[in-house]
């Protein structure tokens, strides 16, 4: 089961800083040459003070005696998610992994939630992880076709806002669902080319959750800090890796050393009438299987979440 990567290139996006970061340098540490895709913007999107944390992420990883390239590009748009397939080729001469992280927040409660805001976050987080994977894919798909099958992985980033929701997050909240949609999706029509894609919903301190995740220790006697970003990336490496064979389409949880698959919609309690249902009856129906179902996970930061 071992998740070595020697000889496999690995795109990792919005890698300059928390938990992309993370998963580059760990991505690196088991052999892997790393792409490193940052655009440099500030926590909401705009312009950052730090023009290169793609370039100071490349440092870190060769000086530690890993390959690695830097590009800049924005991914949510054609042009720089092409570029970034690209460099990998470019550079390495192939590409085996996709790793989509970009991403960055603009929380608003519903009525304060203005339209750019929306569009702005969507765009980072979905549109962001769609044109990637797409530009890959049609690398890979092409390589299939040429007698070349691949053994290719693509990993997405959701989130615990997009299994359940998140008050003040609805832009977020619905990226993140987005993604797992298109996770399902991408799963299904890219088996055929040898690609294999799954979602993680990470519970870490970065730039976007410092404010909720202290620096926390697990367990006593554990001794590492819970909310560290290095300790998802561990799951990231094994699922970018060509020891992760048959597994595609999940989700997973993962948080300090909490690794969770997470299991999504799918049918419970029924009724069928037979016939067309009356408002009353849809109702009394409606009531009826509510009581004999599942209720649903608590969303983030409603008044009932513990």
């Amino acid at each position: 089961m071992s998740a070595n990567h020697d000889g496999r290139v690995v795109v990792v996006t919005g890698a300059g800083r928390g938990l992309g970061r993370a998963h580059a340098l760990a991505f690196a540490a088991e052999g892997a040459r790393v792409v490193v895709n940052d655009l440099g913007v500030g926590l909401d999107g705009t312009p950052g003070s730090d023009g290169s944390p793609a370039a100071h992420v490349v440092d870190e990883i060769r000086e530690a005696g890993g390959e690695a390239v830097a590009h800049a590009g924005d991914v949510a748009t054609t042009e720089g998610a092409a570029s970034l397939v690209a460099r990998a080729l470019e550079t390495y001469g192939r590409l085996d992994t996709l790793v989509n992280n970009a991403g960055f927040l603009r929380d608003r409660m519903l009525v304060n939630l203005g339209e750019d805001d929306w569009d702005a976050v969507v765009r980072v987080h979905l549109t962001g992880h769609f044109l990637p994977l797409r530009h890959a894919a049609a690398h890979w798909r092409a390589e299939a076709r040429a007698g070349r099958t691949p053994v290719a992985r693509i990993v997405n980033t959701s989130s615990g806002a997009g299994l359940l929701g998140s008050v003040g997050q609805g832009n977020y909240s619905a990226a993140k669902a987005g993604i797992v949609g298109l996770t399902l999706v991408a799963a299904a029509e890219l088996a055929r080319y040898g690609v294999q894609v799954n979602a993680v919903a990470p519970a870490a301190r970065t730039r976007m959750t410092e404010r909720t995740f202290a620096a926390t220790m697990a367990a006593p006697g554990q001794g590492f800090d819970a909310m560290a970003p290095e300790n998802v990336s561990p799951l990231v490496v094994w699922l970018g890796s060509a020891a992760s064979e048959g597994v595609t389409g999940r989700v997973f949880e993962a948080e300090a050393g909490r690794i969770t698959v997470m299991e999504g919609w799918r049918p419970g309690p029924t009724a069928d009438r037979g016939a067309r249902w009356t408002p009353a009856q849809a109702g009394e129906a409606a009531l009826e299987l509510l009581a004999r179902s599942e209720p649903p996970g608590a969303v983030y930061g409603a008044a009932d979440t513990p």
